[in-house]
C-alpha cells in the first residue's frame, strides 16, 4: 500500500480496515493517528515529505496508534489518557484541548472535541479547506459503542453539536467506511442513535473480537453496541 494524495499537502493510508492522514504545512508535518498494521508510519510518512513529522491521536483505540511508539511526543485530547498506554516511559502527552489551535505553518487546525466513541475523541478541522479529519464518530461504517467508555448519549451530544459547524465544514475524512463524506451524514447518525437509544430498532447479533455485540442497522451506518 502506498499514499494516496487527497491534494497537494494531504494523503491518506489505507491500513487493512483503518485509515490515517498526513497533512503538510510550511513548518512541519501532521500525521493524524499513526496506523493499525503498520509500526512504521513516520518512516512511510517520510516518503512523501522531508518536513520534520509530528503525531496527533484522533483517539487511542488499538487500530489508531501502531507506531506511536516512533514519537518521543503525541498531541491528544488529555481525557483520552484514561483510554492510552505509553509504548515508552520517556513519551511525552501535548495535551489538545476543544478549540485549540495546531497551526502547521499555514495551515490551522481546529480541534473539535467529540467524545462519547472514546472519552477524547476529538476531530481537526481545517480552517481553510473546510476537510474535517473526523476520526472514528463520524463515518458510514461500523461505529464500536461497545465496551469500557462508551457512552451513546455523550455521543448524539457530539454530533449534535458539529451541526453547528455546518458553514465550516465542506468536506469529512474518517478512519473508517467511505473516504470522504458528505456533511449531510451528521443528521442521520444522530437520527439513527436516536432511535437506538429509544430502542426503537431491533438489533441483530453479532460478534467482534470475540464479543458478543449488538448491532443496529441505522442506514447511515452500523452502531455496534453492549448486548
Amino acid at each position: 500500500m502506498s499514499w494516496i494524495k487527497i491534494d497537494e499537502t494531504t494523503y491518506r493510508y489505507e491500513d487493512k480496515g483503518v485509515r490515517f492522514f498526513l497533512l503538510t504545512g510550511t513548518e512541519y508535518a501532521l500525521l493524524i493517528d499513526s496506523g493499525m498494521q503498520v509500526h512504521n508510519a513516520c518512516e512511510l510518512a517520510q516518503q512523501v515529505t522531508d518536513l520534520p513529522i509530528k503525531l496527533f491521536n484522533t483517539h487511542a483505540d488499538p487500530d489508531h496508534v501502531g507506531s506511536n511508539e516512533e514519537f518521543d511526543t503525541v498531541m491528544m485530547n488529555p481525557a483520552e489518557l484514561v483510554n492510552y498506554r505509553k509504548p515508552h516511559s520517556s513519551q511525552r502527552i501535548i495535551p489538545v484541548y476543544d478549540g485549540d489551535i495546531i497551526d502547521i505553518g499555514g495551515r490551522e487546525l481546529k480541534a473539535i472535541a467529540l467524545p462519547g466513541h472514546t472519552p477524547g475523541s476529538t476531530a481537526l478541522l481545517d480552517k481553510y479547506s473546510g476537510m474535517l479529519f473526523s476520526g472514528d464518530p463520524v463515518q458510514d461504517g461500523k461505529i464500536f459503542m461497545f465496551g469500557p467508555m462508551r457512552e451513546l448519549s455523550a455521543y448524539i451530544l457530539s454530533l449534535k453539536r458539529l451541526l453547528s459547524f455546518e458553514g465550516d465544514i465542506k468536506s469529512i475524512y474518517p478512519c473508517h467506511g467511505s473516504c470522504p463524506v458528505e456533511f449531510s451524514l451528521i443528521p442521520k447518525l444522530i437520527e439513527g442513535a436516536r432511535k437506538v437509544e429509544n430502542r426503537e430498532i431491533k438489533p441483530e447479533p453479532f460478534e467482534m473480537f470475540g464479543h458478543k455485540v449488538a448491532a443496529y442497522d441505522i442506514g447511515a451506518a452500523v452502531l455496534l453496541c453492549d448486548e
